[in-house]
């Protein structure tokens, strides 16, 4: 048996973990070996001291610490947890209502244009009844390089929540290429541009457009 290898059978031989095989071996090793015998000694000695010692009176804060380190952690675990299935909840949601917000809209404004030209212009002029029910917003002023609508592989789609005054309340962004978020000229782009908003029932409501960054060069 090798010095390296006695050495790390000291502590389990002072534990009574060995096997019978094993401590002959060792108890062989540190006969005939000077310094291993010395150094076995040594940490006989500091267990035997280190049993003798009396243990020290735990603080009364200590488990009051410990208390609340380990409710914290727990609250975290779960919060986080709970975080994680609110996102996944919330991109499966995203992915069906897109689509189905999509498909909704277009109903409503193909339904929009059949009863516009099925009920006669003077009926409605006389009543003064809008035949749209639904209209979608539209641009009226932005910085260049903003657009509806996509005009290229490359450019940055973003899908903009348009309340009643014309303003972008919200957005999120549905395809840019090459970065994970928005640029701030491309923020500073969506608050100064103005809509006009959409309709239903001919009455100014929020409504959500698709815009195109295109043709911009943003630095940074």
């Amino acid at each position: 048996m090798k010095c390296a290898e006695a050495k790390r059978l000291f502590s389990p031989m002072l534990d009574s973990l060995l096997d019978g095989r094993q401590f002959q071996t060792l108890n062989e090793h540190v006969n005939e070996c000077e310094s291993c015998s010395a150094e076995f000694a040594a940490l006989r000695r500091t267990k035997r001291m280190m049993a003798t010692l009396e243990p020290r009176a735990v603080p009364p804060e200590l488990a009051l610490l410990l208390k609340v380190a380990l409710s914290q952690q727990l609250a975290s675990r779960r919060q986080s947890r709970w975080e994680g299935i609110l996102v996944r909840w919330e991109n499966a949601l995203n992915a069906f209502m897109f689509p189905a917000a999509a498909g909704l809209i277009s109903a409503v404004l193909i339904f929009g244009l059949l009863i516009g030209m099925l009920v006669p212009a003077q009926l409605s002029r006389a009543n003064d009844v809008p035949t749209k029910l639904y209209t979608p917003p539209e641009m009226t002023s932005a910085p260049f390089g903003l657009e509806i609508g996509t005009t290229n592989g490359d450019a940055i789609l973003v899908e903009a929540v348009i309340d009643s005054r014309g303003r972008v309340q919200d957005y999120r962004v549905l395809h840019a290429p090459g970065q994970n978020e928005l640029s701030p000229e491309m923020k500073n782009a969506l608050i100064f541009t103005r809509f006009r908003p959409a309709t239903s029932f001919g009455l100014p409501t929020s409504g959500r457009v698709v815009i195109s960054f295109s043709n911009i060069n943003v630095g940074g």
